[in-house]
């Protein structure tokens, strides 16, 4: 019922992840060998309990991802008390206030979006949602807030498409281990130019950010560039994608959330809800744990089923599989939780709240064709590869 490399669960996991909460919600898989938690109450209390359930070994299924597949220890891969620090550090330049001042620049963004998108669709050519709309915001935000110049975006581009699509399948390989040494080596003579003459960028900001007399090494700002370049930007791309699909179901919710874009906020929630871009990361048992009657050993490897405890009526209630805008979520598995809760929740919100009043403001039947889309292949996230657009007209 459940195996994460089958096409066909990769296309609709959600059947499985049902079979799995209701029959077999401590579940092992045998080859590669690991446990999944798919019930949301498991899964929530295991991703705050780092203690019990570590990052240190990676955060996929394989043993030993760090050191054979060729993935770079970051804060992702760090518990507390060092993870606490580094976060705070790096708290310190990304905050907030330095998210929202984007919003104007990322609006602007997406009206060139939407004006080549509708000029595409005018000639007669075909318009991808997630090509030409949803995927290039959060790299276009990404390249700004690191401060990469226009000069130097033909080479930031490739690397993030590369980094992205490997990091699908958990793995850094071909030409995305030269996309990161390339990358790498790019942000280092940036870090050495920041530190000696500061901007006004993320980096800058990082570089002179200071806790109980410690700052940030290189190393610490690279692998945050690093992260946020792998965790961040095709997981909103396909936040956007996902409720313009989920949207083009659910027509009388979509006239509702076009009629009072108050509610985009709200429903953000409910998107990454149903169709959550990240749909399974794992941790590591550092001493034995039994969860309904079974006992799962010290040194073992367990999937944190996001998507599955996502749809769990037993938090959700009964319409936890269906779309609502307007539901009340106290709690969700969104962005995780814990002390690995999403650093860029609030750069993620942003753009695809930008994205979705945009794009409704001119479009409020935009929709896509999913008999012509291409998914991405992958066991650990959910998105897609191609999304061919409707409803984008001339204005």
């Amino acid at each position: 019922m459940y195996d994460p490399f089958d096409p066909s669960f990769q296309a609709d996991p959600y059947p499985a992840y049902r079979w799995l909460r209701d029959d077999e919600p401590v579940h092992r898989h045998d080859e590669p060998p690991f446990w999944a938690l798919s019930r949301f109450a498991d899964v929530w209390a295991a991703v705050r309990d780092p203690e019990t359930f570590s990052s240190a070994q990676g955060l996929t299924f394989y043993p030993d991802e760090i050191g054979t597949l060729g993935l770079v220890p970051t804060m992702v891969m760090l518990d507390p008390p060092r993870h606490t620090k580094l976060r705070r550090l790096i708290g310190h330049g990304f905050t907030p206030r330095r998210v929202a001042a984007l919003e104007g620049l990322l609006r602007e963004f997406v009206r060139d979006r939407l004006d080549e998108m509708e000029r595409r669709s005018a000639d007669g050519e075909p318009v991808d949602l997630h090509r030409d709309f949803s995927s290039p915001l959060p790299t276009f935000a990404l390249a700004h807030l690191l401060g990469v110049p226009a000069a130097d975006r033909a080479r930031f581009d490739p690397w993030v498409s590369a980094l992205t699509t490997s990091q699908d399948e958990g793995v850094l390989k071909g030409g995305a281990v030269e996309a990161v040494a390339e990358m790498f080596a790019y942000f280092t003579d940036v870090v050495a130019a920041r530190r000696a003459d500061p901007t006004d960028d993320l980096i800058s900001a990082l570089t002179m950010a200071e806790l109980d007399g410690e700052r940030l090494t290189d190393w610490d700002i690279l692998g945050f560039c690093f992260v946020m370049v792998a965790g961040g930007n095709d997981t909103t791309g396909n936040l956007i994608s996902h409720a313009v699909a989920l949207l083009d179901g659910h027509h009388a919710q979509r006239e509702r959330l076009v009629a009072d874009p108050g509610l985009v906020p709200n429903a953000l929630l409910e998107f990454l809800r149903l169709e959550g871009s990240v749909q399974a990361l794992g941790r590591t048992t550092t001493r034995p744990v039994t969860l309904h009657g079974v006992e799962i050993p010290a040194g073992e490897k367990v999937m944190m089923l996001y998507g599955a405890a996502n749809r769990d009526e037993r938090e959700f209630g009964p319409t936890a599989g269906t779309l609502d805008i307007t539901r009340e979520i106290p709690r969700h598995l969104g962005f995780a939780t814990g002390v690995h809760f999403c650093i860029g929740s609030h750069l993620a919100k942003l753009q695809a709240r930008i994205a979705l009043e945009e794009l409704y403001a001119r479009h409020p039947h935009a929709g896509v064709d999913l008999g012509n889309a291409k998914r991405i292949s992958s066991p650990f996230t959910r998105g897609w590869v191609t999304l061919p657009a409707t409803g984008i007209r001339s204005r």
